[in-house]
């Protein structure tokens, strides 16, 4: 038998699809190739299969499966995908055999799959195990090769959409950001306040990599100066994830004061902002400070075109407390809070004519319903309109050309946010005054079996162990304007812990007491979680 189950270990597809070391990884490798040429030939579409760990570190990786209009697997399929992963080498015959006679009884009808992977040294010979389950069921295979996971989702619409969506090349997805980035820039003067360059830390992995080429289509419009570009380990003391939790800069980059910096993560799907202040204190703009500045942005340009647009932003239980407060009664912007995970967050921004949806994490995008598509292509030549409505309405239309709308995605998001700075003649210092987020502090808390834990009010309050949120919401009393809660990883057997009070040493003091709560009451393991120091 090819790809042979070595292990009885259970694998769940998660909020990120399959995400284990990379050695236990094979089988499920084929039998997602299998299950892609499956879901194919249902949907009649071409389907994609990305090959990425995102910002685990380098020994870890995963796969995640692609729907055809570019977004994530849908909920059932999950399901059966966790169930084929799973299923003993003795089963997996007759578990494909239902599965097609089910969902594919046509046997003859074709089936293309997309395959992209990250740079992991890994990635090649797992996606080998892709490519021979997709042809053992009669499909086809279109290998991209090594790609960031948004750009893989985009080729996916682009070519079920005939082009509508882009050309579903690289080239294509390359050319219709930058030129459209360009294009914004040339009705708008440049502000002195403005920087126009940005230090990029690529994580040492894809996001580098291609963003060495959108640098060559974007020539002197934005200057890219790229750090931790594949010289170093992937994920190691660099990249989005890093930089978050630990709040502190990348290694391996120059600081310097009021210099803006980027930092995405392993497959380019994420993406934060940076700087040190004039009293050379750390300050980072995550998805939250991203979120707020296109929500404010967006949020003008509708109310200029005088077009009936729904607008609304959508934000887990992550989102800083200051940020919601912001947006719902400064900016006056719909709010709405899910669960973790972007296809939560994506599937409730569709309910929006224009949502926006970020998580703290940095990881979000814009999404349009095809009626706000059509309202704002059509307006673009409505003579009825003023010169003022009809400017806002060709900015919207610009601006849908550089989000890519299908996920999260690094290199958009950038050209994003700095076409919005551009417009406001922002400084990144100006950015980050609109609002102060309160000092918060990230944990992990290794545990035996996280599920343990389960969840409820979009991960803000926990339902088991029963006496677990009782616990936290003591702790939470001690401290002014004390927020915290717990959460099962989707990735590995830890709990997520996430505190924030009106200062830092009370954020991490919280922080600490949940940590340590959970850690007696869900079954922790190792060491218990350190006291911060004064």
């Amino acid at each position: 038998m090819e790809y042979p189950r070595k292990h009885d270990k259970f694998i769940a597809y998660g909020t990120a699809g399959f995400r284990t070391r990379a050695e236990e990884l094979p089988h499920i490798m084929y039998r997602m190739g299998i299950l892609a040429t499956i879901r194919a030939k249902n949907v009649k579409a071409a389907v994609g299969v990305m090959i990425t760990a995102s910002h685990n570190p380098v020994v870890d990786n995963g796969v995640k499966l692609v729907d055809p209009k570019g977004d994530m697997l849908a909920h059932e399929w999950e399901i059966l995908a966790t169930e084929l992963a799973n299923a003993s080498d003795e089963e997996l015959d007759g578990m494909v055999q239902g599965m097609v006679k089910k969902f594919a009884s046509d046997s003859d009808a074709p089936a293309l799959v997309f395959i992209g992977r990250d740079t992991r040294p890994s990635s090649e010979s797992l996606m080998d195990a892709v490519v021979m389950g997709v042809e053992k069921m009669g499909g086809t295979v279109k290998n991209f090769g090594i790609v960031s996971t948004p750009q893989l989702h985009y080729f996916v619409v682009s070519h079920n959409t005939n082009g509508a969506y882009g050309e579903p090349t690289e080239a294509g997805y390359f050319k219709k950001m930058s030129d459209a980035f360009k294009k914004f820039r040339e009705i708008h003067p440049l502000n002195e306040k403005y920087a126009n360059q940005v230090i990029f830390d690529g994580a040492n992995g894809v996001g580098a990599h291609k963003m060495k080429v959108m640098k060559t289509y974007l020539e002197d419009s934005l200057k890219v100066e790229i750090f931790n570009s594949g010289e170093g380990e992937l994920n190691y003391m660099c990249g989005a994830d890093y930089v978050k939790v630990g709040q502190r800069p990348p290694d391996n980059v120059p600081l310097e004061r009021g210099v803006k910096y980027v930092t995405v993560d392993g497959d380019a799907d994420r993406v934060l902002y940076f700087f040190y202040d004039d009293s050379n204190t750390f300050c980072m703009l995550d998805g939250d400070k991203i979120a707020t500045l296109i929500a404010g942005y967006f949020k003008e340009l509708v109310s200029e075109s005088g077009l009936a647009l729904n607008l609304g932003l959508v934000q887990t239980a992550y989102a800083n407390g200051s940020s919601t407060h912001y947006i719902s009664e400064n900016l006056k912007v719909p709010v709405a809070c899910v669960p973790t995970g972007v296809k939560h967050l994506h599937h409730k921004a569709t309910n929006f004519d224009i949502g926006i949806y970020f998580e703290a994490n940095g990881h979000g995008t814009v999404v349009f319903s095809d009626i706000a598509t059509l309202k704002i292509r059509n307006s673009q030549n409505d003579t009825s309109m003023t010169d003022k409505q009809i400017m806002a309405v060709k900015k919207l239309a610009i601006l849908c050309d550089i989000i890519n709308q299908t996920v999260g995605d690094a290199i958009s998001d950038i050209l994003l946010v700095e076409s919005i700075l551009y417009a406001r003649g922002w400084s990144i210092e100006d950015w980050n005054k609109s609002y102060t987020d309160l000092p918060n502090r990230q944990l992990k808390v290794q545990v035996k079996d996280r599920n343990v834990i389960s969840t409820t009010d979009a991960e803000r309050r926990c339902q088991t162990p029963s006496e677990l949120q009782d616990e936290i919401d003591a702790a939470i009393a001690k401290y002014k304007f004390g927020r915290s809660f717990v959460r099962p990883s989707g990735t590995e057997d830890v709990i997520r812990v996430y505190a924030e009070a009106e200062s830092q040493y009370s954020a991490d003091m919280l922080a600490y007491e949940v940590a340590v709560i959970v850690y007696n009451l869900a079954g922790g393991v190792g060491d218990q979680p350190r006291k911060p120091r004064c």
